[in-house]
């Protein structure tokens, strides 16, 4: 009987645009749904896990987890993988950066 070899942990990346390639268009036209919207007022105090966000908002976990990908894809939060869980926030020093003052607009709702 052959030993499998022994699996090294993989690392998930989950790719994340860098600050300079932030467009203020893109963050604005994803910013346009309310539902988008909402998921940022809701991470203003903080990193919060997935599943927690999508129970808090009323939507199934696929339409939370589509909603925050295209979230993190404008470059407007922060996906960390902990295991299985996945946990967002908002990219706060990187917005305030390259765009200061967009944060304290869109959380003053």
């Amino acid at each position: 009987m052959l030993a499998m070899p022994a699996r090294s942990p993989i690392r998930e990346r989950i790719p994340h645009p860098p600050v300079e390639s932030l467009e203020l268009t893109t963050i604005l036209r994803t910013l346009g749904d309310p539902l988008r919207l909402e998921i940022v007022r809701a991470l203003a105090d903080g990193e919060r896990p997935c599943g927690e966000l999508a129970e808090e908002l009323g939507v199934p976990t696929s339409t939370g987890s589509y909603h925050l990908k295209l979230l993190r894809e404008a470059g407007v939060t922060r996906t960390r993988a902990s295991g299985t869980a996945r946990y967002i926030s908002l990219r706060r020093d990187d917005l305030e950066a390259r765009f200061p003052g967009l944060l304290d607009v869109l959380l003053a709702g």
